[in-house]
């Protein structure tokens, strides 16, 4: 038998609007500009301010209006309330029904011409059928961005008779792609690192001794000189050990992913806009936000007017619908920008707090002074969620005296030395990447000793946080680090 009952649940759902400001906090200052912008394109209410509309309007306001006769309005219009800086607006504008699977970012469009490109251009000065020109474009468009053909010879075959219904055999693709592999930069459309060397190798004089042990020792001993076994190197190649070093050179010099060196976009500088800027005035700190890139945005008042204007006619039914649409795009405008204002307070809030416990390092630029920090700490200052102070911190930037620093570089764990003092993980870091560095090349420190080495300065550390570290700083292990 079926059975109804009643029950209460207390739930939390955040409103569109908050959402909305949840998304704002964590695109940087660049990403920004453009929502706004966005936002400008689709809400015809909202404008940035000292644009052409804004003056237009501007003019004809200041212009004597003419006698209009009133009317009595049952519901009027407050539009002072979209001049005020009041609390944003309780209802909802829009349904929130996608998921963040659902949503199409924007796709990014980059200049300039990929590697693929530049070697279609070479395709053309060699003389091909119009079955082998198909393969060739065909190859060349399955190497990966560093100029390598991941694919097999076999499943190439397959793909042609599938995709461009060409019948062939591995034997005349292999032939086309040798041809590939004359292009230039030498090394593009090798099968793997050996064979990419390789090719590079042969393309330079081997009558030179360095370039011809160079040769033979990738032939004979790839998987060893992968290691830096020297030892194994030099029982299976014959070489004296000035030889093995003039053809380790030859070899360190050559391209590993010749691709990304021929592609244009790829060269292309991307420069950082920091959301954070610090300047040190009489030894103190002083803190702005980055607005340069940001549009002082308002609501339109040839719209206010417009909302203004219909309330007062008498046909007051007729124009329900345009009151509405009007009235409901004006308050959507004036709930974006109080979500802007809300989010450079909030970002200008937590930097604050970050500076206030990181002070030491923004004055002096030592790493070595950072605190250990994390989220928890910043949100207990400001009376934030971790999660608001999560998605302040992604993807930021702050500008200071030393350089640009994310703000992420800030955080740390700690650890406390044999004095009882917590200490950042930074601090740890810097002392192992110094020890690295005056290591001697023939003999470098192993996990175990640099650890020995640190435990002497006062940080207990195992052996494998050493390890970790090691990894986070892309320090390769001692045996690779080695130099004859």
């Amino acid at each position: 038998m079926l059975r109804q009952t009643l029950s209460q649940k207390l739930l939390q759902r955040l409103s569109p609007q908050q959402i909305m400001l949840m998304k704002l906090l964590q695109i940087p200052t660049l990403a920004l500009e453009q929502r706004i912008k966005q936002e400008i394109e689709e809400n015809p209410t909202l404008i940035e301010a000292g644009t052409e509309e804004e003056r237009e309007v501007d003019t004809k306001e200041e212009e004597p209006a003419e006698e209009t006769e009133e009317f009595e309005r049952e519901d009027d219009i407050d539009l002072d309330y979209y001049f005020q800086d009041d609390d944003i607006p309780a209802y909802k504008l829009k349904a929130n029904n996608k998921g963040k699977d659902d949503e199409m970012p924007d796709i990014p469009f980059v200049s300039g011409s990929s590697f693929q490109d530049i070697l279609y251009q070479q395709l053309g000065l060699n003389i091909l059928t119009e079955k082998e020109e198909k393969i060739a474009k065909f190859i060349i468009g399955t190497l990966d961005d560093s100029g390598y053909l991941n694919r097999s010879l076999d499943a190439i075959v397959d793909d042609l008779a599938f995709r461009e219904n060409i019948d062939t055999n591995v034997e005349e693709v292999e032939k086309i792609l040798k041809v590939i592999q004359t292009f230039d930069p030498p090394g593009v459309g090798a099968r793997n690192l050996k064979e990419c060397l390789l090719i590079q190798l042969r393309r330079k004089d081997t009558d030179d001794p360095d370039v011809a042990n160079a040769i033979r020792i990738l032939e004979k001993a790839f998987n060893e000189f992968t290691h830096k076994h020297y030892q194994k190197i030099l029982r299976k190649t014959k070489l004296s050990e000035k030889e093995l070093k003039d053809a380790i050179d030859v070899i360190l010099s050559l391209n590993p992913k010749p691709g990304n060196s021929l592609s244009e976009s790829t060269r292309t500088n991307h420069y950082v806009i920091p959301d954070f800027i610090i300047h040190i005035n009489d030894g103190k700190l002083e803190l702005t936000l980055n607005e340069r890139h940001i549009p002082d945005i308002r609501i339109s008042r040839k719209y206010m007017r417009m909302l203004d204007e219909l309330s007062k006619a008498k046909d007051k039914k007729t124009n329900k619908e345009s009151i509405q649409f009007i009235k409901q795009k004006m308050d959507s405008a004036k709930w974006f920008i109080d979500a802007v204002k809300q989010r450079q307070l909030t970002l200008q809030t937590v930097m604050e707090a970050i500076i206030e416990r990181q002070k030491d390092f923004f004055l002096t630029g030592d790493k070595g002074q950072l605190k250990p920090m994390i989220l928890k700490d910043i949100a207990d200052v400001v009376g934030l969620d971790i999660s608001t102070i999560s998605r302040v911190v992604n993807s930021k930037y702050v500008q200071t005296p030393y350089g640009t620093f994310k703000l992420k570089t800030f955080f740390s764990e700690s650890m406390t030395n044999e004095e009882g003092k917590e200490v950042s993980t930074h601090k740890i870091k810097k002392l192992m990447q110094d020890l690295v560095a005056e290591e001697d090349p023939h003999k470098p420190l192993t996990d175990d000793q640099i650890a020995t080495a640190l435990k002497e300065r006062g940080y207990p550390i195992a052996r494998r946080t050493i390890a970790k570290y090691r990894d986070l700083l892309n320090i390769p292990v001692a045996r690779l680090r080695k130099k004859l």
